[in-house]
């Protein structure tokens, strides 16, 4: 898989792009803060609706423009006649936004995730190992959405239960404190309704996380083990727990019923909490993904150096996961090189140098190892242009 074409329009920097790509290496070089990164953003945001780089849309779209559109012609070379799909993604702060597939409008932008998949490495990766919780949680379900996009929905609605459940709480919760002054009684029964509905969704999400991080736990280790060689390997092993909510005696397997009875038996024993607090202290938004080398936390534990090996490894991982469906992602190397020192530069390069495209940005073109030699566009003044 590969994409042949990026357009934009009113994108971060960009007026208007038209730039044609092929398969195998291109770089983007040029010095910072000209726009590469922009360029291969975009690419990840028609396979993920979202930035790496911020959390909102707003600041996607060119200052003074009301809008921005993506446009991407998809070839899907696992297909019979090296099949092409154009993508496109109108999007539009506060207001809905807008996908084509094929030029034909779809109902949601979700309708067109799957379509194209990306593995992006970035600088903002360390905080996959020294960030918060919330950074691991997005890691695993953004994996989820690519393996199988229906999980975006399943994703909705969790959130949307949630938002539900978290507005009742606080409410519920000013009622119970007016009737504990006043000795009235206070009547819940809508709470226990939305109990039920967290409890069903939130196990199809912790379900497949808890999947996910069993097939994940073997690549992490064996993608850490080759990084770091000869460069943190004495550490230990490269280690994925899950920790949920439900505490550390629970019984984490991946039963969607069991999940869902533990749920909502957690929530039960939790409610005089949540109604203090006004939010929900139990279910996959509370989670998280313990980081291990050998016996010991990767956070908090681990080197400079040892932190960017367990990250690297983590997105070659989630490459070598999606290959194994049948195509490979589109993998983005975002002014990753001139972080890293020249063994883990090399031993990176040579495993993703038989990718199908790889798009790397780089300030200088020595920044980019030999072993991805391949296609150059320069960037400069929010310009593109083609050197080979």
């Amino acid at each position: 898989m590969y994409i042949a074409h990026l357009s934009l329009a009113d994108f971060r920097s960009y007026t208007e792009v038209e730039l044609s790509l092929e398969p195998g290496v291109t770089a983007f070089v040029g010095p910072n803060g000209q726009g590469k990164t922009n360029l291969v953003e975009a690419v990840n945001y028609l396979a993920t609706l979202g930035s790496h780089r911020v959390a909102h849309d707003a600041p996607l779209v060119r200052v003074g423009s009301e809008r921005a559109v993506v446009r991407g012609d998809v070839v899907d070379t696992s297909m019979p006649n090296e099949r092409h799909t154009l993508l496109e993604i109108e999007i539009t702060p506060g207001r809905a936004n807008r996908a084509r597939l094929n030029r034909s409008p779809v109902p949601r932008p979700r309708e067109i995730l799957g379509v194209i998949n990306t593995v992006l490495f970035a600088p903002e990766d360390l905080a996959l190992v020294k960030g918060d919780p919330a950074e691991r949680r997005r890691f695993l379900d953004e994996l989820l959405v690519a393996r199988a996009p229906r999980f975006a929905g399943v994703r909705s609605d969790y959130d949307r239960v949630l938002k539900q459940r978290n507005a009742l709480l606080k409410s519920a919760g000013a009622a119970v404190r007016g009737a504990s002054r006043s000795g009235g009684p206070v009547d819940l029964p809508t709470l226990d309704v939305w109990d039920t509905h967290l409890s069903t969704a939130g196990a199809e999400l912790l379900a497949a996380r808890l999947e996910l991080v069993d097939t994940l736990r073997p690549l992490v280790a064996k993608a850490y083990e080759t990084v770091a060689a000869g460069g943190g390997t004495s550490s230990g092993e490269a280690q994925l727990t899950y920790k949920s909510s439900l505490g550390p005696d629970a019984e984490l397997s991946p039963d969607r019923e069991a999940l869902a009875a533990a749920l909502l038996d957690a929530t039960g024993r939790a409610r005089r909490d949540e109604l203090e607090r006004g939010v929900s202290l139990v279910g996959p938004h509370r989670d998280d993904v313990t980081l291990g080398l050998g016996a010991m936390p990767a956070k908090g534990y681990a080197s400079h150096g040892e932190s960017w090996s367990f990250a690297l490894a983590l997105r070659l991982a989630s490459y070598e996961l999606l290959r194994s469906g049948g195509s490979d992602p589109v993998l983005i190397l975002d002014d990753v090189f001139a972080e890293l020192d020249a063994g883990r530069r090399d031993r990176l390069a040579r495993l993703v140098a038989d990718a199908e495209q790889v798009l790397v940005t780089a300030a200088v073109p020595a920044d980019v190892p030999e072993s991805l030699a391949g296609g150059r566009v320069d960037v400069e003044g929010s310009g593109v242009r083609r050197v080979r």
